[in-house]
C-alpha cells in the first residue's frame, strides 16, 4: 500500500537507481518494508527510484482524531536488536537505517549484547542536532530534584499560584526534545558531582570556547578488506592514529558511527559534524572505500579541531582503547554518562560579563540569515561541481576523444597517395591526434585530484549547516520563556527572582550558542582557505601539464 510522507533532509541521488529529494517536499512511499534502509517510492517530480528511509517521516493519520502524526519510519524487518544498530543522522533510536556491511551483525568482540545504550522509554524520540532527550527522572545516586515550593538562587518557586511559565504545547519541538526548556526553566535535577566541565570566555569578537589544553590531530589511513567466520563476513577497517599518542587503533564504520550517536545524545547545543552517508550498493568498491576515507579524515579533523568535541571522554575512549575488555567497559560507560542533553548544560561555566539579552537576539538573528544564506550558496556551488564531475567523466573526455580521432584520420588520409606523402607532417599530425587523446583522458582523472576535495568539505558544511535551525531554536525558546516569566513578573504573577533564575539560565544557552557560531566562522575561514587554494593549485598544475604536451606536440612540426 502506497504511503505519503515528506522529506526531512535533502538528499542527492548519486546513480541512476536513486531520485533526489528536497527538504520539505513530499514524496509516496510504494511499500513501507525498508530494503536494507532504502524505501522505493516517488518524488513530487515524478521520478521513481530509492531514497532513504531515515530522510523522510511517514504522514499517518490517527484513526481516533482528525490530526495528523508525523513519525519516523522504522526500518521494519531486518530483525536487529535496536541496541546494537546506532541510528543515522538526526534521528530518534528506533528510526528507519540506511544499513551498511556494519549493521548487519553484533558488535561480537567489540560489544556485550547485555549492554543497552538507553531504555526506548527514557526518550522522547530527536532533539536539536539529533539528539534524544532522555526523560527527566532517574534513579542515579549523583541527582536532586528541585523542591518546587522551595526558592533559591537557580529554582523555580511555585508557592505562588499561576506563577510557573507555561510548557511549549508542541512537545515535539526541538526545545523540547532537546531537554533546553526543561534547564531553562530549571526543571533539570542538579547533580551532586559533575566531574567534567568546558569553559566559555569572551574574546575579541564575542563569547568563545576555551581552547583544549592538549590539541592534537589523527590521521586515518589504510583501508582494508578483512574477513570473519571463514570469509562469510566482510568489512573495512581503518588505521586510526592519533597524533598525542602515536599508538594506531584500527576501527571499522560502525564504531564511528557509535561514537557519533554518543555524541549527538551529549551535546545539545553543538552542530556534531555528520559521517559519511551509508550506501545500500557498492559498499567494497574502490571509489566508494577511497572516498568514504576521505570525508572520515575530514570528520576526524573537525573533531578534533573542536575545543569541546576533542575533550568528551567517550572520544578519547574511541582514539585509544586496544582492548577488548577495556572497550566494552568504557562503551558502557559512556551509555550510562549522565551529564548529556539538558544535563550537559550544567557542566558549562559562562563568563561574568553582563550580556543584552537583545544584543544577543539580534547576534543569533543575523547568524540565522548568514546560515541560511551560506548553505543555499554552498548547495549551489555543490550542484555546479558535480555537474563539473559528469561533464570530466563524459563530455569532455568524449570531445577530446574525437577530435583526437579526427587528427588521426587526417593523417591516415594524407598516407592514401605515396608519392605525395610525407611522413614528417603526418607523424606530428598523428601525434596530435593521440595528445588531445591524452588530454580527454586528463580530464576524465583530474576530478579525483581536485573536485572530489572539493566536493567533500561541501559535504561535511553541508551538515554542520543542517545541525544550526534546531540549535537556533534552542535559543529561540529559551527567549521567549524570559520574555515570558518576566511579563508574569510585571503582573504580579511571579516572583522577580524567578525571572531572573530563568533569565540567568538563558545566558548560558545564549553564551553556548555564540560560542559554537564563532567557532563555526574560525573553522570556516581555515577549511575555505585550504580548500580553494588547494583547488586553484591543482587547476594550475592540470592546464600547465596540458600545454607542456601542447608544447611537445607543437615542435614537431619545426622539422617540416
Amino acid at each position: 500500500m502506497s504511503l505519503k510522507a515528506v522529506a526531512v533532509y535533502t538528499f542527492l541521488s548519486e546513480n541512476k537507481e536513486e531520485i533526489s529529494i528536497q527538504e520539505n517536499e513530499e514524496v509516496v512511499i510504494f511499500d513501507e518494508n525498508t530494503v536494507d534502509g532504502w524505501f522505493q517510492g516517488e518524488n513530487s517530480r515524478g521520478e521513481r527510484g530509492l531514497f532513504p528511509a531515515s530522510y523522510v517521516k511517514i504522514i499517518r493519520t490517527r484513526s481516533n482524531s482528525n490530526m495528523t502524526d508525523c513519525s519516523i519510519s522504522p526500518a521494519g524487518s531486518l530483525g536487529n536488536d535496536s541496541s546494537d544498530l546506532p541510528s543515522t543522522p538526526n534521528t530518534s533510536f528506533n528510526s528507519g537505517k540506511i544499513y551498511d556491511e556494519d549493521d548487519y551483525d553484533d558488535w561480537d568482540d567489540w560489544d556485550d549484547r547485555s549492554t543497552v545504550v538507553d531504555d526506548a522509554e527514557n526518550f522522547r524520540g530527536p532533539g536539536a542536532n539529533g539528539h534524544a532527550y532522555q526523560a527527566q527522572m532517574s534513579n542515579s545516586p549523583n541527582m536532586h530534584y528541585r523542591n518546587k515550593s522551595v526558592s533559591g538562587p537557580d529554582s523555580i518557586s511555585s508557592s505562588r499560584k499561576g506563577s510557573m511559565v507555561g510548557r511549549n504545547l508542541n512537545r515535539f519541538s526541538s526545545f523540547v526534545r532537546s531537554g533546553v526548556e526543561a534547564f531553562v526553566l530549571g526543571d533539570v535535577p542538579m547533580m551532586a558531582k559533575i566531574a567534567e566541565s568546558y569553559t566559555i570566555e569572551m574574546g575579541t569578537l564575542g563569547p568563545q570556547w576555551k581552547d583544549s589544553p592538549q590539541p592534537f590531530t589523527c590521521s586515518i589511513e589504510d583501508p582494508t578488506k578483512q574477513t570473519k567466520f571463514k570469509g562469510i563476513k566482510t568489512y573495512i577497517s581503518y588505521r586510526v592514529t592519533p597524533s598525542h599518542t602515536g599508538h594506531p587503533v584500527y576501527r571499522r564504520y560502525k564504531h564511528f558511527d557509535w561514537l557519533y550517536n554518543r555524541l549527538l545524545h551529549k551535546f545539545t547545543v553543538i552542530s556534531v559534524p555528520h559521517l559519511p552517508e551509508k550506501q545500500a550498493t557498492g559498499r567494497f568498491e574502490e571509489d566508494f572505500i577511497e572516498k568514504r576515507k576521505r570525508r572520515l579524515v575530514l570528520w576526524m579533523n573537525h573533531m578534533t579541531s573542536h575545543p569541546v568535541l576533542s575533550q568528551y571522554e567517550g572520544f578519547e575512549h574511541f582514539l585509544m582503547c586496544t582492548e577488548d575488555k577495556q572497550w566494552k567497559l568504557g562503551k558502557r560507560r559512556a551509555e550510562k554518562d549522565e551529564m548529556v542533553g539538558a544535563h550537559f548544560m550544567l557542566t558549562l561555566q559562562v563568563p561574568t560579563e553582563h550580556q543584552d539579552l537583545q544584543d544577543v537576539e539580534e547576534r543569533v538573528d543575523n547568524f540565522k540569515s548568514f546560515a541560511r544564506k551560506m548553505d543555499d550558496s554552498v548547495l549551489q556551488l555543490t550542484n555546479v561541481a558535480s555537474e563539473l564531475v559528469r561533464k570530466h567523466l563524459g563530455g569532455f573526455r568524449k570531445e577530446f576523444q574525437r577530435l583526437g580521432n579526427s587528427f588521426q584520420s587526417i593523417s591516415q588520409a594524407f598516407t592514401l597517395d605515396p608519392p605525395y606523402r610525407s611522413d614528417t607532417l603526418n607523424n606530428a599530425i598523428s601525434h596530435t591526434g593521440r595528445t588531445y587523446e591524452n588530454i580527454g583522458e586528463m580530464f576524465a582523472e583530474q576530478p579525483k585530484y581536485d573536485l572530489f576535495h572539493m566536493l567533500d568539505k561541501l559535504s561535511l558544511y553541508q551538515g554542520l549547516l543542517a545541525n544550526f535551525p534546531d540549535i537556533i531554536h534552542l535559543q529561540k525558546g529559551a527567549f521567549a520563556k524570559v520574555k515570558e516569566s518576566q511579563r508574569m513578573s510585571d503582573e504580579g504573577k511571579m516572583d522577580q527572582a524567578e525571572a531572573d533564575c530563568i533569565r540567568k539560565r538563558c545566558r548560558t544557552v545564549g553564551f553556548a550558542l555564540q560560542a559554537e557560531m564563532s567557532h563555526f566562522h574560525q573553522r570556516r575561514e581555515v577549511d575555505f582557505k585550504d580548500m580553494m587554494q588547494a583547488y586553484l593549485r591543482e587547476q594550475i598544475d592540470f592546464y600547465q601539464r596540458i600545454v607542456q604536451q601542447l608544447e611537445r606536440t607543437l615542435r614537431m612540426y619545426d622539422c617540416l
